[in-house]
């Protein structure tokens, strides 16, 4: 057989010699590193020894198997569900100790660490794994739900390697971002991305504020640091938003200045001083900005001033708050986070438009007061056996104020949750108000009695209000 040379398409000279630089070409981008890659390798080899696993334990809890579908060794699908987990909707009991796994970083040499709250909340014990894999017992220097931060302390032989708190006002929206943690357990694993966005509220309360970045981050991540390209933290990463569980680049982290301000306070004795104005506020609409005679939509309208506040008679319904302490307001989310990270006791001065007219008035900022503080006593709310597993306690004006409940709203605080109770599960928190149960209203803890008394649908459906905002839950009565 023979080959005809005319069958085959041979390139031209100037062809292999353009194909042999392009190989050439791609071979060195392949050999070669780019700078900005050898930096980030540099910065992630600098970093990562200051980032840890934080592995939370609660104790056993006894649940009792409700029917044969619960019996897993008898179950036809009892070996699977034990390998890979049952799947959604499936109600699994749960044996033996529960553990959690999160991320966290060294705050300082001398051992401190810091994650979020939800990581270590109702944990029973807390064990710190640093990167060369050396572990310590952690106790809980203090935790602030409504920021979600918390501060570990271990007792290392020597000093460890702490990380620098970068300043989270300057960062800019594009800016390269790094996040490094444990997803899934995975210690270690690095992600990168940019800042997406600046500001962010996620109806986490008044007083968080969130980088959002597209940086993968998984269950696990939680508590790990979000750096710049300096090295510096600029966030610690506290929640995804994601309709399947896994990464969709919705990534939101505690802003690093909420983070020094929190840390710092907690450090000190353990609790949360956090300023309090006294006051009801709400955004500046179109609408509301010609009817007040203002040309633009900004500032924070005073709807309501709680009574022996640090506001009463000072501020007034109906005043735009501009500004507080030469910081400017934009709209009403600013005002509480500008107030809270100002010491108790502080003589502050704020900008108001009243009555068309730009006035300065000074007065002291007072401490707040959480639902926890109140005067009223906490009630367990269970009626003849019947459970959510909650303790809750009237929600007072000065509660509503703090929380941004509107005036339309009434209900009780959550105060505290049974780690193993109904309401854990279907996801109440601290800070919830209960608005409705089932059809009936629970203005009162004797009326969520009442209703749960009454209540005849299992699951329940439950009204709550969490951060000004409504949503359903559906919680089982046991």
């Amino acid at each position: 057989m023979s080959i005809r040379k005319s069958s085959l398409l041979l390139p031209s000279k100037s062809s292999w010699v353009g194909a042999s630089a392009l190989g050439a070409a791609l071979l060195a981008t392949t050999a070669l590193p780019s700078m900005a890659d050898e930096a980030l390798a540099d910065l992630v080899e600098t970093v990562s020894p200051s980032v840890v696993t934080i592995i939370a334990e609660q104790d056993a809890v006894a649940t009792p198997a409700r029917g044969p579908e619960f019996d897993l060794e008898n179950h036809p699908f009892g070996e699977f569900f034990k390998r890979f987990g049952a799947p959604e909707g499936f109600d699994m009991p749960q044996r033996g100790p529960a553990q959690g796994l999160g991320s966290g970083f060294v705050l300082d040499a001398e051992g401190y660490i810091v994650t979020n709250h939800h990581v270590v909340d109702n944990a029973s014990t807390i064990t710190v794994r640093l990167s060369d894999d050396r572990t310590y017992d952690a106790k809980v220097v203090g935790t602030d739900p409504l920021t979600d931060i918390a501060v570990l302390k271990i007792e290392p032989e020597a000093e460890l390697q702490a990380v620098t708190l970068g300043d989270s006002d300057v960062i800019r929206v594009g800016e390269d971002v790094v996040a490094i943690g444990n997803p899934f357990g995975l210690s270690s694993t690095v992600t990168t991305g940019i800042v997406s966005a600046k500001g962010r509220n996620i109806s986490q309360g008044p007083y968080a504020e969130f980088i959002q970045t597209d940086a993968a981050i998984n269950k696990g991540n939680s508590g790990g640091p979000l750096f710049n390209m300096e090295g510096e933290v600029i966030g610690v990463n506290s929640a995804i938003y994601s309709p399947s569980g896994g990464s969709v680049g919705l990534g939101f982290a505690v802003t690093s200045n909420i983070v020094d301000h929190i840390t710092t306070d907690l450090r000190d004795d353990g609790e949360i001083s956090r300023g309090w104005l006294g006051v009801s506020i709400q955004n500046v609409s179109p609408e509301l900005a010609a009817a007040l005679g203002i040309d633009a939509s900004t500032g924070a309208l005073v709807s309501d001033v709680v009574t022996d506040s640090p506001a009463d008679g000072v501020l007034q319904q109906g005043d735009v708050i501009l500004s507080f302490n030469n910081e400017p307001v934009d709209n009403s989310s600013d005002l509480p986070l500008l107030v809270g990270t100002t010491k108790v006791g502080t003589d502050s001065v704020l900008t108001v438009l009243r009555d068309g007219t730009e006035q300065q008035l000074e007065l002291t900022i007072g401490q707040h007061q959480t639902a926890s503080a109140q005067t009223d006593a906490p009630v367990e709310a269970e009626v003849s056996g019947t459970s959510l597993g909650v303790t809750v306690t009237p929600l007072t004006e000065a509660a509503r104020a703090e929380m941004g409940v509107g005036e339309g709203i009434d209900g009780v605080v959550v105060t505290d949750l049974k780690p193993d109770s109904p309401a854990a599960k279907a996801g109440l928190q601290r800070g919830d108000v209960i608005v409705k149960l089932g059809s009936q209203e629970t203005a009162s803890p004797d009326a969520l009695k009442a209703a749960l008394d009454s209540e005849k649908t299992d699951p329940a459906l439950v009204l709550i209000n969490r951060g000004g905002n409504q949503i359903f839950v559906a919680v089982e009565i046991v």
